[in-house]
Parts: C-alpha cells; sequence; structure tokens
C-alpha cells in the first residue's frame, strides 16, 4: 500500500491499469476513502477504467475510515485537500491528467482546475455535491455529527472547536453553488465536463445542471442513471466514451 509524504502530510493511494492518467476522487464526503469505491458507489471506477487507463485513487487526508493523514488547516480547508491531489499527481510523475469525481469530487475538481486547469485534460462530475438553499447547513451539520466526533477520537490534540471552524470556513464562507468556484468561473471554463446528476440532498439536481448549463464544453448523462442496475452500465459506457475521446493522443 504506498504512500505519499510531504511534512506531516501522509496520502494513501493504490494505483491501477496503465495507459493515460485517470484521477479518481472517491465520494462520502470527509470520509472519502478507496474503499468505498468498491462498497458505496454506483460503480468502481478504479476497476472499471484500469483496463484503458492508469487509474489513481486515494483517501481523502483525515478520512476516518481511510489511511491518509494531515493537518487540519482551518484557514483553508479546500486548498489543503488541493495541495495533497496535486502533490500526489508531482509525486507520480504525472504533468496531464483527467479526473472523476464523486460527491464531494465535484468542488474537489473545480478548485483542481482552478489551481492546475493546464494540466487537467477533461473531468467527470459524478452524482456531484453542491448547495441546496433550502438545506444551507446540512454539510456542516452531517460533519459535525457524521466525521468531527469519530475524528477527534482518533486525534486527540484536535478539538471539537477547531473541527467546527473548520467545517464553517469549508461549507459556511461561501456558501453557494459548487463552493470552490463562482458560476463566472465555470462559465468561462473550456475544460471538457461531464456531468452525472443525482438528486439526494447533498447532491442536488439543480446544481448538476446549472453546471452543464454553464460550462461551454459539457455533457450530461442520462438521469437518472443509477435507480436501477440496468441503466448504471448505459452511464458507464457513456463515461468511457468521454474519456476515450478526450484521451490526448499521446500519453
Amino acid at each position: 500500500m504506498p504512500f505519499y509524504e510531504r511534512g506531516p502530510v501522509r496520502i494513501h493511494y493504490e494505483e491501477k491499469g496503465s495507459g493515460f492518467p485517470l484521477f479518481i476522487i472517491p465520494g462520502g464526503g470527509l470520509n472519502s476513502t478507496i474503499g468505498g469505491l468498491s462498497t458505496t458507489h454506483p460503480f468502481d471506477a478504479l476497476t472499471v477504467f484500469s483496463d484503458r487507463f492508469r487509474c489513481i485513487a486515494a483517501d481523502l487526508r483525515n478520512a476516518n475510515p481511510g489511511q491518509s493523514s494531515g493537518p487540519v488547516e482551518g484557514d483553508r480547508p479546500w486548498d489543503s485537500f488541493t495541495d495533497d491531489h496535486i502533490g500526489l499527481m508531482d509525486h507520480l510523475g504525472i504533468e496531464k491528467f483527467m479526473v472523476l469525481g464523486y460527491c464531494i469530487g465535484q468542488p474537489f475538481i473545480w478548485n483542481l482546475i482552478k489551481r492546475a486547469g493546464d494540466r487537467v485534460v477533461a473531468a467527470v462530475l459524478a452524482q456531484p455535491s453542491g448547495h441546496r438553499p433550502e438545506m444551507p447547513t446540512q454539510f456542516y451539520d452531517n460533519n459535525m455529527k457524521g466525521w468531527g466526533p469519530d475524528f477527534v477520537k482518533r486525534r486527540p490534540e484536535v478539538t471539537m472547536e477547531q473541527v467546527s471552524a473548520f467545517l464553517k470556513q469549508m461549507y459556511l464562507s461561501n456558501p453557494d453553488f459548487v463552493f470552490t468556484v463562482s458560476r463566472d468561473f465555470v462559465k468561462s471554463c473550456p475544460t471538457p465536463i461531464l456531468v452525472l446528476p443525482d438528486d439526494i440532498p447533498p447532491h442536488p439536481y439543480k446544481v448538476a445542471m446549472e453546471v452543464a448549463m454553464l460550462s461551454p464544453n459539457s455533457q450530461v448523462s442520462l438521469y437518472p442513471w443509477k435507480d436501477t442496475p440496468d441503466k448504471i452500465p448505459l452511464a458507464v459506457r457513456h463515461v468511457r466514451m468521454f474519456l476515450e475521446s478526450n484521451r490526448p493522443a499521446v500519453a
């Protein structure tokens, strides 16, 4: 089980397959882990696409079920995770890559594009999370219950007050849209995007479709695509076609 280390940060990651690099960000919010791909996700991109791509996935920093760890950077939560993502690509010697993210992967992907847009060749947003005005504090509330208490048990040097400040900065300091970028940024972004919408409280259909409408080089998969098992292979086929069509001729 390889690890990427940078100062106090230690990121557990896994690779499968060969070919053009595809970075995969599991869902699960702040408990995003590699293991979740095969147990809680509609399809396991790490395995499914490893026949044609060099697939890389990692446990999110400080995910309770995972093996990655690092400081809780309360003043820059999104950027601290993006540091890990970019740092892992650097560690692996990968300059250009595609990215597929579930759930929390949407704000992470947009932050990656904002920070290193020249390196992200194309992106898939599966079940993308986003701000829901009628539930403005749901991510803060859910993580204060579902992530924070277990995390401080494992890391007693961190207090729930620090966890609260971290989550407020992450989800309540810019409570709109996809948290990490503006609508104007999405509207001006040339990166090819494929959206696989969902519609549960953390994954608002309205935000997914707004992203698809604003992004000038976007596609949308069928919806719903995971309500019955027979539809999931069709969505996976669309993802594969999108990845293949955007893969550079020379890796």
